[in-house]
């Protein structure tokens, strides 16, 4: 594996921060920021710098090149596979103007590869149409392999405004684009973790509807919500990323936590990253600094466990909640990543609206929120 990576600067410009060096029709990850990627010329940009590259782009809440995390900035990951193949393919939440089922969309686009020698696909979707949680249950019901999936939601800072994403043409709203590794000397490795802790009174989800949530032990959601923020509810919607629900459901094995992106006064209901079923029980969660970098730290060692050889790519997806709560620290929590696997290999990834990627040790990928998401390859 061969890998070169560039940022934008201050001149409108891209140059290496890696060695130079030519690649044979490379996987490019191009992330970063939201309103450089709406530039026009964008797509020429890059195709006249990669000119036989498969290029993939994602708006992020904030891109992670090596070991440093940039905002207003345009990142791009090349990388020539020698041993191994790569296949992309893409699919679009709107048609005419209206939004399409999540579930369906998930199904159709994994549906699209071909199975045999398939070992890997790497899910960029956009962050602002898509149900997450019926994205990936729709990709799992296409999934009889049991392929490991792994991605995210692309971002928009802390705007919750436009999500943007594509393959081989400007970026776009609703794109979700998908890429499969084939081959037999690909390893692929995993690990999700949070840091995150649970505070205050379980309570039993009494209405809900899809990822919107109205309705807690039969008592308007947002009005309890606002009494535990306490004079911190007058930051909504923006204080509720520091203050995610861990939801337990009864034919789940194990809790997710599930982000809230906006609210609703006139409805009284919260909008969440991800479904929240009827009868399942929810409660506050809260963290600190260190307890999110230690997170990243053991989720590394657990991804690096798992593997035979070093890796020589990782690919970093975390939330924006990690990324506001960390605030001047942010890198740590890269700089822990990178502490456990070595600095040999190439470290890209970006910050997210979800995270997806199974439960440890599953192959079922879920939606996640507040996690960092790692994903190890190597050939």
């Amino acid at each position: 594996m061969k890998t070169v990576q560039l940022k934008l600067n201050k001149q409108n410009e891209f140059e290496y921060t890696s060695e130079k060096q030519e690649l044979k029709e490379p996987l490019v990850l191009v992330f970063g920021n939201r309103v450089l990627l709406q530039d026009p010329t964008i797509y020429d940009k890059i195709k006249s710098i990669f000119n036989d590259g498969h290029i993939v782009f994602g708006s992020t809440s904030g891109d992670i090149i090596s070991n440093t995390v940039s905002e207003n900035s345009l990142t791009i990951t090349a990388i020539e596979f020698e041993k191994s193949s790569f296949l992309v393919k893409k699919a679009n939440i709107i048609k005419e103007d209206n939004v399409i089922d999540s579930y369906e969309t998930g199904k159709q686009l994994i549906d699209q590869f071909p199975k045999e020698n398939l070992k890997y696909v790497l899910v960029i979707s956009e962050g602002s149409f898509i149900n997450g949680s019926k994205l990936t249950i729709g990709m799992n019901s296409a999934n009889d392999s049991n392929i490991l999936i792994t991605g995210g939601l692309c971002g928009d800072d802390d705007k919750f405004e436009t999500t943007l994403a594509s393959y081989n043409e400007n970026p776009k709203q609703g794109e979700i684009v998908a890429v499969g590794f084939y081959g037999d000397t690909i390893e692929v490795t995993f690990a999700t973790n949070g840091g995150w802790m649970p505070f205050g009174p379980e309570r039993i989800v009494t209405k809900s509807k899809d990822n919107v949530l109205y309705e807690l032990d039969d008592k308007p959601a947002l009005d309890l919500y606002k009494t535990y923020l306490g004079s911190k509810s007058k930051e909504l919607p923006g204080a509720a990323l520091l203050f995610p629900l861990n939801v337990t459901s009864e034919n789940e094995s194990k809790s997710v936590v599930r982000t809230i992106l906006n609210i609703d006064e006139e409805k009284n209901s919260m909008i969440l990253a991800g479904d929240i079923k009827e009868g399942s029980k929810a409660q506050l969660m809260m963290t600190g600094m260190d307890n999110l970098v230690d997170a990243a730290e053991n989720g590394a060692v657990q991804a690096l466990r798992l593997r035979e050889n070093k890796p020589d790519l990782a690919i970093i997806v975390s939330c924006i909640g990690r990324k506001l709560v960390l605030d001047q620290r942010v890198e740590e929590e890269i700089e822990e990543v990178i502490e456990v696997i070595g600095d040999k290999a190439t470290v890209c990834g970006f910050y997210s609206y979800g995270e997806i990627a199974p439960f440890d040790l599953e192959m079922s990928c879920q939606l996640h929120n507040q996690s960092i998401a790692i994903t190890l390859i190597s050939e």
